[in-house]
């Protein structure tokens, strides 16, 4: 026997799924998600690890296009096959890095065999850990105003207050106009901030931050009341999901 057979071998990691990013609407924050994980993956797992990502980015202008004239089903059928895609290079778990898109979620769902974990699970479920029953959201005004997003929050018990109309319409601009361009004005955050104390005002015991760019402008500390950042969250859930022994279940 050598010397080197007499060195401990180095400790196995767990084995991690490869999680399956469909992003790019906006890049902006699909990078978020992409440092996010590799990131939480080194804190978990140390030394030189990182997340195993298949990415696909795809052009949000086509996207934001089909939303703009509401063909819903065109823009879900562009995500279904890309979620295919990402399950034939390997895929095997789906993370859809927007919240608006998630009005498609079923349909992305459908086409691939391989369980994509809702966002709006993920956020449900840290408000109900932290004991919040009234959310405030902040999101764009597709997610405000139509009901695929708050209807799975209330599904989960929760009660969920949308902004004025002149309040949704600013946000929304702050969003298409500067975040997703990777603009971030001061101004832009004094005025969430104030849209925060009106959700608060009006009996918001936390805030949604249901756009995955809202986090590149506010967080924690531009609120009275807990925040629940989404990106963040469902990159905590996706490596939870990555990490986890045994089979994952499908959501629907």
């Amino acid at each position: 026997m050598t010397e080197a057979d007499d060195r401990p071998m180095p400790p196995t990691a767990p084995r991690q799924r490869v999680i399956g990013m469909l992003g790019g609407m906006s890049w902006e924050s699909t990078a978020e998600y992409y440092r996010l994980a590799n990131e939480g993956v080194r804190a978990r797992l140390g030394g030189l690890h990182s997340a195993r990502i298949v990415l696909a980015s795809l052009d949000f202008a086509e996207i934001e296009a089909l939303q703009v004239a509401g063909e819903w089903d065109r823009a879900g059928d562009v995500l279904a096959a890309a979620a295919a895609r990402l399950e034939a290079a390997g895929a095997e778990l789906l993370v859809l890095c927007t919240n608006t898109m998630h009005k498609v979620a079923d349909r992305v769902q459908a086409a691939a065999g391989i369980p994509l974990l809702h966002l709006a699970d993920t956020t449900a479920a840290a408000a109900g850990a932290a004991g919040v029953t009234t959310v405030g959201l902040l999101a764009t005004a597709f997610t405000m105003e139509q009901d695929f997003y708050r209807d799975r929050l209330a599904g989960h018990g929760l009660r969920v207050l949308v902004p004025d109309a002149d309040d949704r319409a600013a946000v929304h601009r702050v969003i298409y106009d500067e975040l997703c361009r990777g603009v971030v004005r001061e101004e832009s955050r004094r005025l969430y901030r104030q849209v925060i104390e009106r959700l608060v005002a009006a009996g918001a015991q936390g805030i949604v931050l249901g756009c995955t760019e809202i986090e590149l402008l506010i967080g924690q500390a531009d609120s009275p009341v807990p925040v629940f950042p989404t990106t963040r969250l469902h990159v905590e859930a996706a490596l939870d999901a990555s990490l986890q022994p045994g089979p994952l279940a499908t959501t629907r």
